[in-house]
């Protein structure tokens, strides 16, 4: 989107829920579909979206080259042609993930998504330091995502933000519901806050009391309706239909991508060719769904959506 600060950014995904898009690849040689991304991000554009996250960690980023990273986001800006902002994927070590922020600024996209830098675990000075130095490099608004080896305390976010106008936003990918409260005591609204624990529904209605008004839906990809629909009863604290979908689609759901390591990802590339909206293979170290699980998830999806599995079939 054209000109939004950072503030209008974060103020803009905490209205509403975000959208993680896979990223396309080839069936033969894992290279980046384009056309088909960008097909993918249309479909999902004429649903409600609050932003667009590029070469999330959905969209597989953690197996794109910043080049790649670059081509994906730029693709997605295009497509979505200022309807909705696009908050770029961004990680690695420091010199690497400096060079995708300003990348990203470069091909027009609304924000950073910063991922934890690889394999090292940091000191609460040291995963300062790069968090410092991804928001200095660029004039986007930036979201750290708390997860795995890159954990801020509460003390350490308020001396970012305080050093840092455009670090705008808060993603918890740990849940630590102690760790939560006291980050939400203690920065209120001088952030946004987004669920990032896969799979994000199932802790959607706990995380809105500790300030967190969104999260990134990765069904979202392949059941956009039934998403909207189960977000909308969150916000509107309607937990009869809350716990009648948790129960009914998200439980199950949740216990088959549990199957295998990385099936958080698998399992949306899976729930894509269930609705006939293939987007290639996850790439290595990543595996696929075997044909039984992808049975077992056209089944369940058949469940909530099944008019969209019988178009498939």
């Amino acid at each position: 989107m054209t000109g939004i600060s950072p503030q209008q950014m974060a103020a803009q995904i905490g209205d509403g829920l975000l959208s993680f898009p896979v990223t396309h690849f080839d069936p033969t040689d894992h290279s980046f579909l384009e056309g088909p991304y960008r097909e993918h991000c249309a479909w999902m554009l004429e649903y409600e979206l609050a932003g667009l996250f590029a070469a999330g960690g959905t969209g597989e980023f953690f197996s794109l080259t910043p080049a790649e990273v670059k081509q994906v986001v730029s693709a997605a800006v295009v497509e979505t042609a200022g309807k909705t902002p696009v908050i770029a994927g961004c990680g690695y070590g420091t010199a690497i993930a400096t060079g995708i922020a300003r990348d990203a600024e470069e091909v027009g996209a609304d924000g950073l998504l910063l991922l934890p830098p690889y394999l090292m675990t940091g000191s609460q000075d040291g995963l300062a330091a790069h968090i410092e130095a991804v928001c200095k490099s660029t004039g986007l608004g930036v979201i750290v995502y708390n997860r795995g080896n890159a954990v801020v305390n509460e003390d350490t976010l308020a001396r970012l933000c305080e050093r840092n106008p455009n670090l705008v936003g808060f993603k918890d990918g740990v849940g630590d519901i102690e760790l939560m409260t006291r980050i939400y005591g203690r920065m209120g609204d001088r952030l946004v806050y987004v669920g990032g624990l896969p799979t994000a529904e199932l802790f959607a209605t706990p995380y809105l009391t500790m300030g967190v008004t969104t999260y990134s839906s990765a069904i979202f990809n392949f059941l956009p309706e039934w998403a909207l629909a189960f977000y909308k009863s969150v916000r509107a604290g309607d937990q009869v239909e809350v716990m009648n979908q948790l129960q009914k689609f998200v439980m199950p759901y949740v216990a088959l991508r549990n199957r295998n390591k990385g099936y958080a990802v698998s399992i949306v590339k899976a729930g894509m060719r269930s609705i006939g909206r293939d987007a290639g293979p996850v790439r290595s170290p990543l595996t696929d769904l075997t044909a039984a699980e992808q049975a077992e998830l056209d089944a369940l999806i058949a469940t909530v959506a099944p008019s969209e599995v019988a178009a498939a079939a």
